[in-house]
C-alpha cells in the first residue's frame, strides 16, 4: 500500500471525520462520473455514490490494502452501480459493450504501447502565456464535453485510466473486461478525443 493511502486509511480507521470529508471532496466527482457510465439517471447515480460512501465507511476493516484505495472505492461503486442498473432495467454488460465498441473500425495497435499509451507521445505545450492558459481552459472544456459523448465502455476506461490513473489490472477487474479489450477501448477513445482537440485547436 502506498504511503499516502496508508496514512489516509489510518486516519479513517481512527474515526477521523476530517479525513473522511477530505476523501469525499477529492473523490466524489469522479465517482459520480463513473456511476454515470452505468446509470443515465443522475438521481440514481447520486444515490449509488452515497451508498458507496456508506459502504466505504462500514467496510474499512475489510480493506486489505492490496489494491490502491481509489481502486477499492471504484470497485465498490461499480458493483453497486451494476446492481442498481439491473433494478432500473438498464443492465450494463461492459464485456459485451467492449466487444461491440472494439469492432467499430480497424484497430491500429502499432500506434499504442502495451499499457495503452501513445507510441509517439503528444508533444508538450509551449511555454505558458496568459493566452495559452485561456486556450487550455477552453480546450479542457471541449474535451470534457467530448468525453460525455463517447460510448459507455470507452468513456469508462478513459475515466478510470486517464482521469483516475488506475492501473490496467484494476480497470479490467472493475469493468470485467480483458486487457486486450482495454487497449482497444483506450485506442478508440483517445483517438476520438484527440481528433476533437485537434479540431478545436485548428478552429479560427
Amino acid at each position: 500500500m502506498a504511503g499516502e493511502d496508508a496514512a489516509v486509511l489510518a486516519r479513517l480507521r481512527a474515526g477521523d471525520q476530517a479525513a473522511f470529508r477530505e476523501l469525499v471532496r477529492a473523490r466524489h466527482g469522479a465517482l459520480l462520473r463513473l456511476a454515470g457510465t452505468f446509470l443515465r439517471n443522475r438521481a440514481s447515480a447520486e444515490e449509488v455514490v452515497q451508498d458507496t460512501w456508506l459502504a466505504v465507511i462500514t467496510g474499512l476493516h475489510s480493506y486489505s490494502g492490496e489494491a490502491p484505495l481509489a481502486a477499492w472505492i471504484n470497485g465498490i461503486l461499480a458493483n453497486k452501480a451494476k446492481t442498481r442498473a439491473v433494478r432500473d432495467g438498464r443492465m450494463v454488460n461492459f464485456s459485451a459493450l467492449a466487444q461491440a465498441e472494439a469492432a467499430d473500425d480497424p484497430f491500429e495497435p502499432e500506434r499504442f504501447l502495451a499499457d495503452g499509451h501513445w507510441a509517439n507521445p503528444i508533444r508538450p505545450w509551449a511555454a505558458m502565456t496568459p493566452e495559452r492558459e485561456a486556450g487550455d481552459r477552453e480546450m479542457l472544456a471541449v474535451v470534457a464535453a467530448a468525453l460525455e459523448t463517447l460510448p459507455p465502455a470507452q468513456r469508462a476506461v478513459v475515466l478510470l485510466r486517464d482521469v483516475e490513473g488506475m492501473d490496467s489490472a484494476s480497470i479490467c477487474a472493475t469493468l470485467e473486461i480483458t486487457e486486450a479489450n482495454l487497449r482497444v477501448l483506450l485506442h478508440r477513445a483517445r483517438t476520438r478525443l484527440r481528433a476533437v482537440a485537434n479540431s478545436a485547436g485548428n478552429a479560427p
